[in-house]
């Protein structure tokens, strides 16, 4: 697929932001962290989206982010901001600065806590579309903005010549399946556990949670999709299962892949921001319980899986309080 048809890549990661034990980016870690995605065959790399804990980052972090993530893929990989905010305002301003930081495109969430209509949350997707040249993926996440996209809206939002994709967190596959239908939108699966079902149907490709942890594997499914290779596809689903399970059911997604990735030596630190808080004692069993059931994959060895709840426990309060609204 190329670039002209497809500008965001197919396994795009997305990307936790690491932390020192105090709360503060480590940008070294940041820098490790992308390249070893990259390395393990991620094409794009999502900053500052809900898994890099966008709601508590600083405008200048979520900036920085760009900077240094662009800087790393040294064009191996798209770079793409997400986040925004439930400003209109707030999220035009900030994608025009991330536009000037160098992303390659732009994820745009459905305003929360707001619970607006369906009228205004087309017009903030139109707002915020019309600010940059940059290509726009939607982000459709109800369980986390309170509002789904309707169907009708996405079919009047596509029509805008910067809005080329969407990223679905919903699970509708019959909802996936009318919008390939009736518009040339890209689709992208938002649900780590449905990524080869909703490419079954169409969809383009994953930005995935589980990814930070296992690239290599989704590569794996992505490449044999494209070859028609199914066997290949399912095979490589079903060895993630109990990671995806690991990652994505017993806390948030951010906590438990920042847990796996300091167990296996990636990052310094498993430390979340408040108020998101490490895993509690049964709730790391339960993760570990899950990943003593995966067997191997591609770039991940669990016999050096060394967890650490301690380091894991509560959760930090940064010098500077994010900006996001």
């Amino acid at each position: 697929m190329s670039t002209s048809e497809n500008p965001f890549g197919q396994v795009l990661v997305a990307l936790v932001t690491p932390f020192t034990a105090d709360g503060e980016v480590d940008w070294n870690d940041v820098e490790k962290h992308i390249d070893r995605c990259i390395q393990d065959g991620a094409d794009g790399i999502v900053v500052t989206g809900t898994t890099g804990e966008t709601s508590t980052l600083t405008d200048p972090e979520k900036l920085k982010l760009v900077e240094v993530a662009k800087s790393v893929s040294a064009g191996r990989a798209k770079i793409i901001t997400g986040g925004g905010s439930n400003e209109t305002a707030h999220a035009i301003e900030l994608y025009k600065a991330s536009e000037k930081a160098g992303a390659d495109g732009i994820m745009i969430v459905t305003p929360y806590y707001n619970k607006p209509t369906q009228a205004g949350i087309l017009t903030h997707f139109r707002m915020v579309a019309d600010s940059t040249d940059l290509p726009v993926i939607l982000y459709d996440i109800p369980g986390r903005t309170g509002v789904p996209i309707a169907y009708e809206t996405i079919l009047r939002i596509a029509k805008h010549p910067n809005v080329r994709a969407i990223k679905d967190a919903k699970g509708d596959f019959s909802q996936v399946s009318r919008v390939l239908n009736q518009t040339d939108l890209l689709y992208f699966s938002g649900d780590d556990a449905n990524v080869l079902p909703h490419l079954s149907i169409g969809a383009t490709g994953l930005i995935g949670v589980t990814a930070n942890v296992a690239s290599a594997p989704y590569r794996t499914i992505i490449d044999a999709v494209n070859a028609s290779d199914l066997a290949t596809a399912t095979a490589a689903h079903q060895a993630l299962e109990p990671l995806v399970r690991a990652i994505m059911t017993h806390v948030p997604g951010t906590v438990a892949a920042k847990y796996v990735l300091h167990g296996l030596g990636r990052i310094s630190s498993p430390r979340v921001r408040l108020p998101l808080v490490g895993p509690e004692e049964w709730e790391a069993a339960q993760i570990e319980d899950e990943l003593a059931l995966v067997g191997a994959i591609d770039g991940v060895d669990f016999k050096n899986f060394r967890p650490d709840r301690n380091a894991a426990a509560g959760g930090a309060l940064p010098k500077v309080a994010g900006t996001t609204r």
